[in-house]
């Protein structure tokens, strides 16, 4: 789609970027200003998110007194990074004193306070750049290998009166809000698991004394044992890549299956489809455990994951398959935890293998040392308390993303005039808000 596609209502302008915002680049920055007097905080790329600025680890550098009343920020201005995830932008809030921005941000500023609403703009930048999969000017942004101030001015703007804009602006900007108290809720509760999972694997749930082992404290009645007693660990087959396809009955599962602290991840559009002929033996059952053994993401090499259903998955080479398992000795809940603890991804990375990608396999994975309860009833009480925060977990993340197709939604439509923002504001905002 094309912008010249689009059809404004007849009260929505559309006229150049800069028409309504002053553009400047902010410093560059050297090695000479990084050292001397007057150093002052200073925004980069890595700060800014869409919609948000995370300012928790500020650089600093030297400024004079002509380049702070330059570019020194002002509330309501919008930073745009001109490089990597082009048009990325979020508004500055006056959230300090003082703060200037680097090369490779752009600094946009209203002209006149009452011509347009910075927040709608925001929103308008991230439809455009992120969402629109549309043409802006004289060319597909996603072609633009960095957005200069030149290709940012000629940027096409549509802007609808300015009441209208602040409605849509406060639409987006409340499902916006939900969705990062849902982030926050999803961050705290895993920080929670961690903490439970170091109190569990450490102390028990008896109260017993506890010992002093290689792997460190357990409690008395625990066997510090090597994995390997308890089962072995299937490698996977190597699927011919000309026939992964866009879609189909069968599912590669891979790596980016898994989630960092353990779990089953939906690779969504990502979803690797086979479509040749499937080696007996290689097709996955439900509540089958499966380990990552290559690291396709930092963090993966280790993590464990039940499979989700019967008859879909295909068992690839860099997983492994955990068979024999002794469930007399050792519950299968109880392992998956094991294998998402820090000690033990700790000790895989140990022995793993590979500069860029790391590898282990399954001699390395069942050779690591753990704590086992000595009963399988206090290993699934173990389990019970650690699943609960995993669904805790998995229902916020769900919430959380029905809130994200509901903001790319409302953010295509409203963008684009197909819904007006007096249709919904009444309908929107108290769903988001709940």
């Amino acid at each position: 789609m094309s912008l010249e596609d689009i059809q404004f209502p007849k009260n929505w302008k559309v006229d150049r970027f800069d028409s309504l915002f002053d553009v400047q680049q902010g410093k560059q920055v050297s090695k000479q200003n990084r050292v001397g007097d007057n150093q002052r905080p200073f925004l980069r790329t890595k700060n800014v998110f869409w919609g948000r600025m995370d300012l928790a680890d500020l650089d600093e550098m030297h400024f004079s007194g002509t380049e702070e009343k330059r570019l020194e920020l002002q509330k309501g201005d919008l930073l745009i990074c001109e490089g990597g995830d082009i048009g990325r932008t979020a508004m500055w809030l006056g959230n300090l004193q003082r703060c200037y921005y680097q090369n490779h941000l752009h600094r946009a500023r209203l002209r006149d306070a009452g011509s347009a609403d910075s927040q709608f703009v925001m929103y308008w930048l991230w439809y455009a750049f992120e969402l629109g999969n549309h043409y802006l000017g004289r060319g597909n942004v996603t072609t633009i290998p960095n957005l200069s101030q030149s290709k940012l001015c000629e940027l096409p703007l549509p802007i609808p009166p300015l009441p209208e804009q602040r409605k849509i602006a406060a639409v987006l900007g409340t499902v916006q809000k939900a969705i990062e108290q849902q982030e926050q809720i999803i961050q705290t509760t895993t920080e929670l698991k961690k903490t439970l999972m170091q109190k569990l694997f450490t102390e028990g749930l008896k109260g017993e004394k506890q010992k002093k082992t290689e792997i460190g404290l357990v409690p008395e009645s625990w066997e510090v044992v090597e994995l390997g007693k308890f089962f072995q660990i299937k490698h996977g087959y190597a699927f011919d890549g000309k026939f992964f396809k866009p879609s189909g009955d069968f599912i590669l599962m891979t790596p980016g299956h898994f989630n960092e602290e353990g779990g089953f991840r939906d690779q969504g559009e990502k979803t690797k489809y086979f479509a040749g002929d499937i080696p007996e033996g290689y097709t996955l059952e439900k509540d089958d455990l499966v380990v990552a053994m290559t690291e396709q993401k930092s963090g993966l090499l280790g993590s464990a994951a039940f499979v989700p259903e019967s008859g879909r998955y295909l068992h690839n080479q860099r997983l492994g398959l955990i068979i024999g398992l002794d469930t007399k000795r050792l519950s299968k809940r109880y392992l998956f935890h094991v294998f998402n603890t820090p000690q033990l991804r700790i000790e895989v990375a140990k022995t793993s293998t590979g500069s860029k990608v790391k590898h282990t396999s399954p001699t390395k994975l069942r050779a690591v040392k753990v704590g086992v309860p000595s009963t399988i009833d206090e290993q699934n009480e173990i389990a019970d308390a650690l699943d609960a925060t995993d669904i805790k977990i998995a229902t916020e993340t769900r919430k959380m993303t029905i809130l994200q197709d509901l903001f790319k939604k409302l953010l295509h439509e409203l963008m684009t005039a197909q819904i007006r923002v007096y249709e919904l504001a009444h309908e929107i905002l108290p769903v988001a808000g709940s």
